[in-house]
């Protein structure tokens, strides 16, 4: 056994897993547009005559990848109850966790301990390899058309209706991650179908929900404020979102134990488990981002995942009704006298939550298939197949981070020069409220440059994606990528 390479790994999950302690004290860093207030219901976007629509998307698979499809489960449970139609809610999930042999309750997902199977009743509208990129922009278009594959549901909506989209994935600067190797969600091209979808006049307002790893390079700098979309997503444009319900959380014992994969995701948990309980008749979209962010933040005091909006702030006002309908059985209950309590003195409001939802233990997006495959070589048997291949997908893991992290070092020092010079130009992080590149085209030739000459980028390697950026924003041509990629890069050694 290869006794470094497990120490790194041990110090990784040690480093990643953080129980935290309400006493502790969170940052909170907000967008220049964001507002103190709750805001108060819009009488003008009650849903009246138009249709409700959603999207849900999960766009990752594999068993350590549980928390992504339970969120999009639990989202659509949160819809159904809400009142809107399968006809109108269209679900992309690869659909490989309720049935695999890792679930130890078949046919069962839950997104919380001791939560309610989420995946009865789920429309499986794109599966499988239908879950990408072009389909999605086809469905949130209208264009069945453009479809390949799947039920051929697409949200055929009209300037009267509300339209609700939910991601729950992997992400990086500018990117949002795909089932399929080097199918990517690109920022620009999200936010061009979004401004084609309003020129249409297909729809009054829009909302979107997006959980990933710097999830706000989505919108920065690039979604305008006059076209009738709020967004709200997990993390600003530098930082990673955060898995919750993972097992070492000693607040939840055994239930978790049994997973060894995190349930849920702090962010998604957050607005869902506000939704579960609350009427969404009287909650505004501002009132329940702050209560997300809050919750957010205090759940992860030590590396604080910072939620952010982006878009029309008019629309904080609109009541979630509109957009997400409301549970009958949730009539007259408000999130305010629940987690969520505003305390008033003579100088300002005070905000304060129930400590049963905060202790918690959280891990890294990113570091969620290093935990499940440590928990696999930890309980299997010595010697066990389980145990060598758990130990194999460990060393393959280790290995592909390594090579991602010396490959774009020794890139960058090829291409700029010293290493000062290198790492002053790939880690730059651009003012709050710029697109992280200029030139889209450049951006995205660069990743399929770089995957093809040093394979892909994989979930821990989309992180990088903000350096291939900065190759862009910095002049880097194609050839001159292409020159320092070859030397650099050995496919063999990491396929």
């Amino acid at each position: 056994m290869n006794w470094d390479k497990y120490f790194l790994l041990v110090h990784v999950i040690i480093v990643s897993l953080k129980s935290v302690s309400l006493a502790s004290e969170a940052r909170f860093v907000v967008d220049d547009n964001d507002h103190e207030d709750f805001g108060h219901a819009d009488p003008d976007c009650n849903q009246k005559n138009g249709t409700r629509w959603a999207v849900l998307v999960a766009g990752s698979n594999y068993y350590d990848n549980y928390r992504h499809q339970a969120d999009v489960c639990h989202a659509y449970q949160v819809l159904k109850k809400g009142g809107l139609k399968d006809e109108n809610i269209i679900v992309f999930m690869y659909d490989d966790i309720a049935f695999n042999t890792y679930n130890p309750r078949p046919g069962v997902i839950i997104n919380k301990p001791h939560g309610p199977n989420v995946y009865e009743g789920v429309p499986k509208d794109y599966t499988g390899n239908n879950v990408t990129a072009y389909n999605l922009y086809a469905v949130i278009l209208g264009n069945r058309s453009a479809l390949t594959g799947g039920s051929g549901k697409v949200v055929n909506s009209g300037p009267n209706d509300h339209i609700f989209i939910y991601y729950a994935d992997h992400g990086g600067p500018g990117v949002l991650g795909m089932p399929a190797s080097a199918d990517y969600v690109y920022a620009k091209d999200l936010v061009h179908v979004l401004k084609k979808k309003h020129e249409a006049k297909a729809y009054q307002r829009m909302v979107i929900y997006i959980e990933a790893c710097e999830s706000g390079s989505i919108f920065a700098g690039l979604l305008p404020k006059n076209i009738s979309i709020y967004a709200t997503t997990a993390s600003n444009g530098s930082e990673s979102s955060y898995a919750t319900y993972c097992p070492g959380d000693h607040d939840y014992g055994s239930p978790l134990d049994e997973y060894d994969t995190c349930l849920g995701d702090m962010y998604s948990v957050s607005w869902m488990e506000d939704c579960d309980k609350t009427d969404l008749r009287k909650e505004t979209l501002g009132h329940q981002y702050e209560v997300v962010r809050r919750r957010t933040a205090h759940g992860n005091v030590q590396g604080t995942s910072h939620v952010m909006q982006y878009g029309n702030m008019h629309q904080r006002n609109d009541l979630l009704f509109s957009y997400m309908g409301s549970n009958p059985a949730n009539d007259n209950f408000t999130s305010i006298s629940d987690n969520y309590v505003v305390r008033h003195d003579h100088d300002h409001d005070q905000s304060h939550f129930s400590s049963s939802v905060f202790s918690t233990a959280l891990i890294g997006q990113r570091d969620g298939n290093i935990l499940h495959f440590w928990r696999k070589f930890h309980k299997a048997p010595t010697s066990s197949p389980e145990k060598l291949e758990a130990k194999k997908q460990l060393d393959e893991e280790i290995s592909r981070r390594s090579h991602l992290d010396y490959s774009i070092y020794k890139i960058g020092k090829l291409l700029f020069g010293s290493q000062e010079n290198s790492s002053k130009v790939l880690n730059y992080v651009r003012p709050h409220g710029q697109p992280l590149v200029d030139d889209w085209d450049c951006f995205k030739m660069h990743v399929k440059t770089y995957e093809k000459h040093c394979g892909r980028l994989s979930i821990y390697g989309m992180k990088y994606t903000r350096a291939i950026a900065n190759m862009c924003n910095s002049g880097v041509t194609t050839d001159q990528l292409v020159a320092a990629s070859v030397p650099t890069c050995s496919i063999a050694s990491i396929n």
